[in-house]
């Protein structure tokens, strides 16, 4: 079975193209590379460099790759930066991608797997999140996720396009080969494990007065590696369906900081700065639906074991992919 990937340079592309390789897949790489980094692309993988905003570039790419199915993961992933530059997500992440599916849809692939977001929920009603939540994003890249969600559903209807949406909540940990280095890091953990690193003097919590425990934010994290194996499971759907992929578990800032000082042995000093605006207290995913219908469970649910894997890669890589 043939797989084109696109985003497949960046963090989670990278290891997921990795995992259907492992898995006996012939897969083919899109990118741009704006975001990801070419020493994150498999080599065993066939690398294409292009730009989804290239219509008909990648109407010939899957013209000429023919694939069976595709993994989109090219977007922009920032919600801080989706707030002061929302024409950039709305198209890069609704009208580039509109371009893949018409492509997909001319080349009769009619499998579809979309990265898309927990952020499509935005406030949640209530802890653990199912599927029957209603989608009310609050800033413009959880709208755009949703918005091309909304897309799939009449590409469905009218093309025959099964799509599975995947929501993800906190992608975590790495492969022995491949990790997280964003060219803007906002994510928790490899902050937290640039400190041990020596690269940054300390980790910043935002809000400390949050209803929880401890009074800091509490977040659901995934393994990498369970993540890409909900996308191989979701490629044997036959019509269209979205799940939440989480561990179900929660973890607070506190307690992830905790984690990583166990795990790495230095001390990683804290600065409490104000709380940011729209940061919910608490999400944390059911993965109820995905689990009856899929046969998904996490293999790396536990927070240590995710921290572990990413220390072991950050340490093994501690710049990241040097580009």
């Amino acid at each position: 079975m043939k797989v084109l990937v696109t985003g497949g340079a960046g963090y989670i592309g990278s290891i997921c193209t990795e995992e259907l390789l492992n898995a006996g897949y012939d897969v083919a790489v899109f990118d741009n590379l704006t975001e990801g980094h070419l020493l994150a692309v498999d080599k065993r993988a066939k690398f294409i460099k292009g730009d989804l905003a290239d219509r008909e570039f990648i109407h010939k790419t899957i013209a000429d790759i023919k694939p069976d199915a595709i993994m989109h993961f090219a977007a922009n992933a920032l919600v801080g930066e989706s707030m002061t530059n929302p024409s950039k997500y709305f198209r890069n992440n609704v009208c580039s991608a509109i371009n893949l599916i018409d492509a997909a849809v001319a080349a009769n692939c009619l499998k579809f797997i979309f990265s898309s977001t927990c952020a499509t929920y935005g406030t949640p009603e209530r802890i653990p999140m199912d599927e029957r939540l209603p989608q009310k994003p609050i800033n413009p890249y959880g709208q755009s996720k949703l918005m091309f969600e909304q897309i799939l559903r009449w590409y469905d209807q009218i093309h025959g396009l099964v799509h599975v949406n995947l929501r993800y909540f906190n992608a975590a940990g790495a492969s022995e080969k491949f990790g997280e280095d964003h060219r803007i890091e906002t994510h928790l953990i490899p902050n937290v494990l640039k400190v041990a690193l020596g690269q940054k003097e300390n980790v910043q919590i935002f809000g400390e007065q949050y209803a929880t425990p401890d009074g800091t934010c509490i977040r659901d994290y995934i393994h990498i590696k369970d993540l890409a194996a909900a996308h191989m499971l979701a490629m044997g759907r036959t019509t269209s369906a979205a799940y939440n992929l989480g561990s179900g578990e929660g973890y607070s800032v506190r307690q992830v900081i905790d984690v990583a000082r166990k795990v790495t042995g230095h001390e990683i000093p804290v600065v409490v700065k104000e709380a940011r605006a729209g940061d919910p207290p608490r999400l944390v995913a059911s993965s109820h639906k995905v689990t009856a219908e899929l046969g998904w469970k996490p293999k790396h649910a536990r927070l240590q074991a995710i921290m572990e894997d990413a220390w072991a890669w950050h340490k093994k890589f501690p710049n990241g992919y040097g580009d």
